[in-house]
């Protein structure tokens, strides 16, 4: 199960998230975010860290032409759609995509099968906010055929990743909110013992 550290802002959590073993870290490029960073701060950030971790950018209903622009730039290496994005904007983005959908009660799992050529994300609903709340979804109504493939987000805490390493066993998960000292600052003491937690039940 791989981990994808969302909402970096600073060197020294991105930096930190590398030395601890997280697969991949998160840039979000949504203004509206209150974890939002600006392209070039991120680009300054992303020259500076080790070819292997994997940069991600977030966007929230962009233009497939400026995401590639920033993708370019930047040097990203996956894309996140967080929006409410057609599935003609997955094939116009030049880099990897996963795709995020916000699950509530109602939500219909038949429509990830619009997407083609994408990894799926899953997310909770809030009406206010794209992500980044630390609310959960009913991870108990997730098809038994798309556990394996989707990368999990919501409400994911260093209180409840063995039961989704265990039970829902996801290709990965996304954390932000549960390892912050505050939106855009990671806390280290969380951050260090939620990976070390993490690389503990992968090598069961």
């Amino acid at each position: 199960m791989k981990v994808k550290i969302c909402g970096i802002t600073n060197i020294e959590d991105a930096m930190l998230c590398s030395n601890l073993g997280a697969d991949a870290i998160g840039f979000i490029f949504y203004k509206k975010s209150k974890r939002y960073i600006a392209p070039e701060k991120a680009k300054e950030i992303i020259k500076q860290l080790p070819i292997f971790l994997l940069k991600a950018g977030v966007f929230v209903n962009e233009q497939p032409e400026k995401i590639n622009k920033i993708g370019k730039e930047l040097k990203l290496n996956i894309v996140q759609l967080h929006g409410e994005e057609p599935p003609e904007d997955v094939d116009i983005v030049d880099l990897p995509v996963i795709k995020a959908f916000r699950v509530d009660e109602t939500f219909d799992y038949r429509i990830l099968l619009n997407y083609k050529n994408c990894s799926f994300l899953l997310d909770s609903f809030d009406e206010k906010e794209y992500g980044g709340t630390g609310k959960k979804f009913d991870w108990k109504n997730i098809p038994k055929e798309l556990k394996q493939k989707i990368i999990l987000a919501g409400g994911i805490s260093i209180k409840n990743l063995e039961y989704i390493y265990k039970e829902i066993t996801p290709y990965a998960i996304d954390a932000s909110s549960s390892i912050e000292s505050l939106p855009g600052k990671k806390d280290t003491t969380k951050l260090k013992d939620f990976l070390s937690e993490l690389n503990r039940l992968r090598k069961y």
